[in-house]
């Protein structure tokens, strides 16, 4: 099956000053995608906020809010990632965001950006999930009981299976509703994420320096 859908790309991180929270999901039916994620410009239209379950503190506390964005210049290709932890505080709280419309995944840490990369998604009758999702499992080298495939640095986020994990991350796939990351990313983001980091996947959210991580 293929289907036409708008391109990947991270045209909705910046609005302004505002940048998007992030994107997610994992691998298995081949699907036409046309176009890379793309970081966008100050042109880009403004894409309203989405509602979430969980609302922002009226005072946001420090490590919640937006210090910084990677400085990538133009798209994100599949399979590029990026992960610069200079500048950022070596340890503290570790949030991910998840951008379906952008098919783009960040990792903050205190408010810092400290990696970025684009992902797969899921389709069809498997999509990837919205919401707000504390991390319940880590398994290195874990395969998946219902499809026997491999799931690499594995991030539990729901208890029918969806997770972050490594795969081979290609235009053109999409996910059983899981968030697929390059290897190379996935190694780096399993280090630094612990049980109970939240990961918030959205449709589209932006939010600007200085906004609270949703």
């Amino acid at each position: 099956m293929t289907r036409f859908a708008p391109p990947p790309s991270r045209s909705t991180l910046w609005t302004g000053t505002g940048i998007s929270l992030a994107a997610a999901a994992f691998v298995s039916t081949l699907v036409l995608l046309e176009g890379l994620p793309s970081r966008g410009d100050a042109a880009a239209p403004a894409v309203a906020r989405t509602a979430l379950a969980l609302k922002p503190a009226p005072t946001p506390v420090a490590q919640f809010t937006v210090k910084r964005i990677l400085p990538i210049q133009g798209a994100i290709k599949y399979g590029e990632w990026h992960w610069d932890e200079r500048g950022a505080p070596a340890a503290g709280t570790t949030i991910v965001t998840v951008d379906l419309k952008a098919n783009v995944l960040s990792v903050f840490r205190d408010g810092y950006e400290i990696g970025a990369t684009a992902i797969l998604t899921g389709y069809g009758d498997k999509p990837t999930p919205l919401g707000v999702f504390p991390i319940t499992e880590k398994d290195r080298t874990h395969v998946s009981t219902l499809y026997d495939a491999p799931m690499p640095y594995m991030l539990r986020l729901t208890n029918d299976g969806v997770s972050i994990h490594a795969t081979k991350v290609e235009n053109g796939y999409v996910t059983h509703g899981c968030v697929g990351v390059p290897e190379g990313f996935a190694a780096k983001l399993f280090a630094a994420a612990r049980l109970g980091d939240r990961v918030i996947v959205t449709d589209g959210a932006t939010m600007g320096l200085g906004d609270a991580i949703i």
